[in-house]
């Protein structure tokens, strides 16, 4: 580990003996130490001098997805105690929902899936907020694949009246639901644009406390004003 660290401090190369000087290894075990990591891709050599091997590169790649993916929990995790709701966080890829992550709490459970987030857009308040981003022609091609159905006696009726309140949804604006996913449960979604790619935090209550969910919805959109880049990060996760 040493070594490769060594080896990373020099973009430009380093021989063996100034690896073996800076690391304080035995010239040696230092030679067997790099053919051993030239073997198994860490590293490579070039010249006389060693680089940083394209293993060693993966396992940088690797490193920076999971300090996003961690900047994102504790983002989650910092809104949901300041709004006190379940704060969830969600993108639209390759023509799907994709759920990333949901930040709860015992005092603050999260909405069990019972039935599929991905089939059931239509009906919560994320996948009308991630809808609403599309065109019509996406949006279009989601209901054919995943067509309207009623998933609460609450549930909008048909892809004819979904499609109607989404053109009427004004693009920054919170979206939100009032147990159209599940019974008991309301719902608010903020979307979140980065690029080409649709993403929505959205957060959820009890019905019996219907009266916080606008207010609790425009508090996040003013967090999320505050440090959207975390999350605009964390969307190539």
């Amino acid at each position: 580990m040493r070594l490769l660290e060594t080896v990373a401090g020099h973009p430009y190369g380093a021989p063996a003996k100034q690896l073996a000087r800076e690391t304080g290894l035995a010239l040696p075990t230092t030679y067997h130490l790099l053919r051993t990591l030239v073997h198994e891709g860490y590293l490579r050599r070039d010249k006389g001098l060693f680089f940083l091997g394209e293993a060693a590169e993966r396992l940088s790649s690797s490193g920076a997805e999971q300090k996003r993916r961690s900047t994102v929990v504790d983002t989650l995790a910092r809104w949901r105690d300041a709004i006190g709701a379940p704060v969830y966080y969600a993108v639209y890829r390759e023509g799907e929902i994709d759920v990333v992550c949901v930040s709860d709490a015992p005092a603050h459970p999260a909405v069990e899936e019972w039935a599929d987030f991905r089939e059931t857009g239509h009906a919560h308040a994320i996948g009308q907020c991630l809808l609403s981003q599309l065109d019509e022609e996406a949006r279009r091609d989601h209901l054919d694949r995943h067509p309207v159905r009623s998933v609460t006696p609450y549930t909008v009726r048909d892809a004819h009246c979904l499609l109607r309140r989404l053109e009427r949804t004004r693009r920054m604006d919170p979206v939100t639901e009032r147990q159209e996913y599940a019974l008991g449960t309301v719902c608010a979604a903020v979307p979140l644009t980065v690029g080409g790619t649709a993403a929505s935090v959205a957060i959820s209550l009890p019905a019996h406390q219907a009266d916080r969910l606008v207010p609790a919805a425009q508090r996040l959109q003013a967090e999320m004003g505050r440090l959207v880049g975390s999350l605009a990060l964390s969307i190539s996760i």
